[in-house]
C-alpha cells in the first residue's frame, strides 16, 4: 500500500463544501478574478476569502495580484494525489469483490455437487 499522503486531508477537506467545489467548477473555464467569482455566491466578501484561502492552501488554485485585482486560476496537477488514492482504492476493491465473487462461485459449485443443479 502507497505511504500515507497527509496532503490527502487538505484537499478532501477543501472539497467537502459545495461553495469550495462550484468555485473549482467555475475556474476550470478558466482564470477570474475574485470579484468575479464572488459575484456568483451570496456571502460577505470576508465569508468568501476564507473558502479561497481553504483552497488555496491545499494546493488546488493559486492566485496573483496585478495592481489591485487578485486573480485565481486551477493549480496545475493539484488532483494528482487524490486521483492516485482513488485508484489505488479501486484496485483493492475490484480485487476484494472479485475473490468474494470466486468464493461464492465456489459455494454454488459446491451446494449444486451435493444436492444437483438449483434453478
Amino acid at each position: 500500500m502507497a505511504k500515507y499522503d497527509s496532503k490527502l486531508d487538505l484537499l478532501f477537506s477543501a472539497l467537502s463544501d459545495p461553495t469550495r467545489r462550484d468555485i473549482l467548477t467555475r475556474l476550470s473555464f478558466g482564470a477570474a478574478s475574485i470579484t468575479e467569482l464572488a459575484e456568483q455566491h451570496d456571502m460577505a466578501l470576508p465569508s468568501f476569502l476564507k473558502h479561497l484561502n481553504k483552497l488555496e492552501q491545499a494546493g488546488l488554485i493559486h492566485s496573483e495580484k496585478n495592481g489591485r485585482i487578485r486573480t485565481c486560476a486551477l493549480a496545475p496537477d493539484a488532483f494528482t494525489p487524490m486521483q492516485n488514492w482513488l485508484s489505488e482504492q479501486r484496485a483493492i476493491w475490484e480485487q476484494r469483490l472479485n475473490q468474494f465473487d470466486r468464493y461464492a462461485l465456489e459455494l454454488k459449485r459446491k451446494r449444486e455437487n451435493e444436492t444437483g443443479p438449483q434453478n
